[in-house]
């Protein structure tokens, strides 16, 4: 049975941290609002210079709002976890009672928090700098949010099984994954678009069916129910098996005694 006092010590411990480092608390904000701002002039421009009749600034700003929230959520898994990688006390934490699943649940308590605050600063200034009405996407919103949040935190966890396996220098692996399933995701363009092979992979990935769904939206359409009701399942699949793969790997540092020598470049 999972104690809520220790994954609240889990998550209390990473906000004594925010607390004492204004550098920490800086990047919450900081990169969502370029974003923002980047991208909301580029969709003014777009714009300007298009037929009338369309507008860009749902299509795209929303697009990338809804993307960099999934950016937020699994990096606030990743960078709770780094924490303990970069201080070297990941097996400190791990010789109290604490078991896999408080540890995991105390990660994404603090992904959930610092995410949106993210969320947050980029709803406020896509409303006030270029007119988002980020809740005009209905009721469909939430079914969104919950898929990316879902998502987000199954690629944070598995992000972290990596580099638990791999041992530090691995984390070099993990930053450019957002990038890598962007052009997949279909962010910024219609599925329809890539190849055969490419759209393949694209039904894997439960964001595509969020952005192919929020096209539909701004198009004057209603996403399906069926696509996203399968969405969400399937984010739900990939969170059991990033867990499942997570506790593997730390069961599997615990009988080679990996964990005892967990500052060394590598764990091969």
């Amino acid at each position: 049975m999972l104690n809520r006092r220790r994954i609240w010590a889990i998550a209390l411990r990473y906000f004594y941290l925010l607390r004492g480092s204004p550098t920490r608390v800086v990047p919450l904000f900081a990169w969502v609002g370029i974003d923002m701002i980047l991208w909301g002039f580029m969709s003014r421009y777009l714009n300007a210079i298009s037929s009338p009749g369309f507008n860009f600034i749902p299509a795209l700003l929303g697009a990338v709002l809804l993307w960099d929230f999934l950016i937020r959520v699994m990096q606030g898994v990743t960078m709770a976890f780094f924490e303990d990688v970069w201080s070297r006390n990941f097996l400190n934490i791990f010789a109290t009672p604490l078991s896999i699943a408080e540890y995991l649940c105390g990660l994404v308590s603090t992904s959930l928090a610092t995410s949106a605050v993210g969320l947050l600063v980029m709803v406020v200034m896509a409303s006030i700098f270029f007119g988002l009405s980020f809740f005009g996407y209905g009721l469909p919103l939430a079914h969104f949010v919950f898929v990316l949040v879902v998502f987000g935190i199954a690629l944070g966890i598995f992000a972290a099984g990596i580099v638990l396996r791999l041992g530090p220098a691995a984390e070099w692996f993990i930053w450019p994954i957002p990038a890598v399933l962007s052009p997949f995701a279909g962010v910024f363009y219609p599925l329809s678009t890539l190849p055969g092979w490419m759209q393949a992979i694209s039904r894997l990935l439960p964001p595509s069916y969020v952005f192919e769904g929020v096209r539909h939206i701004v198009a004057g359409g209603k996403p399906s129910a069926v696509s996203l009701t399968g969405a969400a399942g399937l984010s739900a699949v990939y969170l059991v098996l990033s867990c499942w793969y997570f506790a593997s790997v730390y069961r599997h540092a615990i009988r080679n005694g990996l964990v005892a020598r967990y500052s060394a470049e590598s764990l091969s």
